[in-house]
């Protein structure tokens, strides 16, 4: 069973689920959801792993303060995590923005980094779900208060119609989706929703991306999964991926969403445990990424 604990980090209350025992899998949500949206994978994990799943700052149960939203802090925030919970390495898992985040983590902490694996991950091209974009425009925070008030008796259907005009379909993708809208219900997650969106997109759509460093991957086994209907980041960014991440793994999930681990858990299990068993864990400092930042320069020139 999964026990959730809160942890003081810089002042601020941060929660996380931890359960199991073995080598760690640090696992990192997306946008307006929280450790939940892992609890269908999260126990067959632990048969094997000590298994880790924080609420990011800005959701769930974790402390919303006035602060910095964007994935530099967000990484800098797991890497405190860990060290505060005494955990030195992890296979770092993560959806959506938390694929953006486990990028970022393994790009400014690549000792920490055993193995990463990517989940329809936002960070490598534009498109994004307009949904999304349209949060960034100005006065954003003006009409989410109006959209997303407790005192809607019919928030469930009004959020299901939603997300059907955008194309969003299906049991996990509209459980998945929903339960992050209906997050927002409280100021403060709204405020933290704002600032976090705005970090990484525009209206045009993502305006952060990793790809020209994702070549810093290639002595760290990766793993890339998306679902071949997800509406929110299209599938073709894991083609992307998988072409600039050298070595890495691919496994597309026919019929699944933006929540593949939701959509067949199963399955998502098998091929999370295969990847760790048949691959060894990174061993790298800044000493090897200087040495390969070195060798791509020489080779630009």
């Amino acid at each position: 069973m999964a026990i959730r604990q809160t942890i003081e980090i810089h002042g601020q209350p941060v929660t996380y689920h931890r359960m199991g025992s073995g080598p760690a899998i640090l696992l990192v949500h997306g946008i307006t959801s929280s450790s939940r949206t892992w609890k269908a994978v999260m126990p067959r994990l632990a048969e094997r792993h000590t298994v880790i799943a924080p609420d990011l700052l800005g959701h769930g149960r974790s402390s919303k303060p006035q602060g910095d939203y964007s994935l530099g802090a967000y990484a800098s925030g797991m890497r405190d995590l860990l060290v505060a919970l005494d955990v030195p390495k992890v296979t770092v898992v993560g959806h959506s923005l938390g694929g953006g985040i486990a990028m970022q983590f393994a790009y400014q902490f690549p000792d920490r980094v055993s193995r990463l694996a990517l989940v329809d991950t936002g960070g490598i091209g534009r498109e994004v779900n307009v949904a999304l974009r349209a949060a960034t425009l100005p006065g954003a925070e003006y009409v989410l208060p109006v959209l997303f008030t407790p005192t809607l008796q019919d928030t469930g259907m009004k959020l299901r119609s939603f997300l059907s005009g955008l194309g969003i379909r299906g049991s996990a993708d509209v459980e998945g989706v929903a339960e992050g809208f209906a997050s927002l219900t409280e100021a403060d997650a709204r405020r933290a929703f704002v600032h976090t969106v705005r970090s990484v997109i525009d209206p045009g759509g993502q305006r952060v991306s990793a790809a020209d460093r994702l070549y810093l991957t290639r002595d760290i086994p990766s793993l890339i999964v998306w679902g071949d209907r997800d509406r929110i980041i299209p599938v073709s960014h894991a083609e992307l991926a998988h072409e600039l991440m050298p070595g890495s793994r691919l496994e597309i999930f026919p019929g699944a969403g933006h929540f593949p681990f939701n959509d067949d858990p199963g399955r998502f299990v098998e091929v999370l445990e295969d990847f760790i068993v048949t691959t060894e864990e990174a061993d790298l400092d800044q000493e090897h990424i200087r040495r390969i930042l070195v060798e791509r320069g020489d080779g630009a020139a």
